[in-house]
């Protein structure tokens, strides 16, 4: 089996191949294919569930393909229908081009750009922004019937829970007028998208072949569930993002390594690219040594590196083992640092005498401790540690010396209440 044509095998074994036109492992054996996949910004950022088509690319690309990621600053001025049960929020021109510029930037992590066969990045806003009505209905309404939008899931759907308006009516002729224009500009001939865009995508199909007499394809991936039965991506604190400023690198890392065990393989499959050998030696070792976590924790290490880097994720790696009784303060890096002010409450306090300062006090201080009198209890308790280090009756001066990276002082009381504190200017 070539390289290029492998890539249905290789969506095959990981579960991400949901539906596809027939013709399509054909043309993947024939040559170097043009597949897109389209991302409306209707957020200032995507989100984890995004990124089952960004992988979808990813493995477009690896197989000898061409991906194009389509920022969608025209159909985002109107939104998607597609699995949604009330019409959306419209969002303002500058909304919109900000959003696409972040999406932009998120994705050049996951695919190699650049001539001479390097992903593309092209934006719909180039021709639908400036398009005109009455061209639009000539030449893209002119070849659908009303019959044909109605059987689409996205339209029927809505039609039943109470009705759509005629804008997102008309969302999937837009998305068939995107098929085309990337067929003309970019020789596109392959869609890519979650199963819920089916009937868009065939839409595309239809009016590439209507127009051009071209056979174009598509090839949607599964919708992402888990096996708890509660929505992927979905914490207590909301959706998980891939903006840092929106979910912090060490909150991203705990959302993939406190998975489900049951999900854990397919997840593996799913959003990273370690191979088969790789991805089952882990299943076995998360059926023989469940309490290891070590399925989740090559997931997390891997989706948090391709998302924030291989610092970040260390960082959050470091962070993680810190807070939850494994790791040494001591080893902590500045950026480890910075990540833990995040979540830990966080004092500043003055430079520390030459003598250093009595740890009931710097307790107090970093209100740990409400009072003198309960921290000296927490402390002949053995309940005060400094940078991982108990504090004792006999021991309880810290000193400069002592300090971590950029002069931080990191005070655990009990088990797991913690604090960090910055000495000095």
């Amino acid at each position: 089996m070539s390289n290029m044509n492998s890539l249905l095998a290789e969506l095959t074994w990981r579960g991400l191949l949901y539906q596809h036109t027939e013709p399509l492992d054909a043309a993947l054996g024939t040559g170097v294919v043009t597949g897109y996949c389209g991302f409306d910004p209707t957020a200032t950022s995507l989100h984890v569930g995004n990124l089952v088509p960004v992988m979808g690319l990813a493995h477009l690309q690896r197989a000898g393909h061409r991906p194009v990621v389509l920022i969608g600053g025209g159909t985002g001025m109107i939104g998607d229908p597609s699995g949604k049960t009330a019409e959306r929020q419209l969002n303002t021109p500058e909304t919109v081009e900000a959003n696409s510029r972040a999406i932009q930037r998120q994705l050049e992590r996951f695919l190699e750009f650049g001539e001479p066969r390097g992903a593309i990045m092209r934006d719909n806003a180039e021709w639908l922004l400036d398009m005109k009505a009455v061209d639009f209905m000539r030449d893209v309404g002119k070849h659908f019937t009303v019959s044909y939008m109605m059987q689409k899931e996205s339209v029927r759907s809505r039609m039943e829970e109470g009705g759509i308006s005629y804008t997102e009516f008309s969302y999937m002729l837009l998305q068939a007028k995107d098929f085309l224009e990337l067929y003309r500009r970019v020789g596109c001939t392959l869609q890519i998208g979650g199963s819920d865009q089916w009937g868009n995508i065939t839409a595309g199909i239809e009016l590439v072949r209507r127009v051009e007499g071209v056979e174009a394809h598509a090839m949607t991936m599964p919708l992402v569930t888990t096996a708890a039965g509660t929505k992927f991506g979905k914490t207590e604190a909301g959706a998980v993002w891939l903006d840092p400023k929106l979910t912090s690198p060490y909150r991203f890392y705990q959302f993939w390594v406190n998975v489900d065990d049951r999900d854990a393989s397919r997840f593996l499959r799913y959003f990273t690219l370690l191979t088969r050998e790789e991805i089952e030696a882990l299943e076995r070792e998360l059926e023989a040594h469940p309490e290891r976590r070590a399925a989740q924790q090559a997931l997390a290490r891997d989706v948090t590196t391709r998302v924030h880097g291989a610092a970040a994720a260390k960082a959050a790696t470091d962070v993680s083992a810190l807070l939850f009784g494994r790791g040494d303060a001591a080893s902590l890096s500045a950026e480890a640092i910075e990540a833990l002010r995040e979540e830990v409450p966080f004092v500043e306090m003055p430079a520390l005498p030459a003598e250093g300062i009595d740890g009931v006090d710097l307790f107090v201080a970093a209100k740990l401790a409400p009072s003198k009198g309960a921290a000296r209890r927490l402390l002949e308790q053995g309940g005060l540690s400094v940078n991982g280090k108990k504090l004792s009756a006999e021991e309880r001066v810290v000193r400069s010396e002592q300090m971590l990276v950029a002069r931080h002082l990191l005070l655990r009381k009990g088990a797991r209440e913690y604090a960090l504190v910055r000495v000095g200017k």
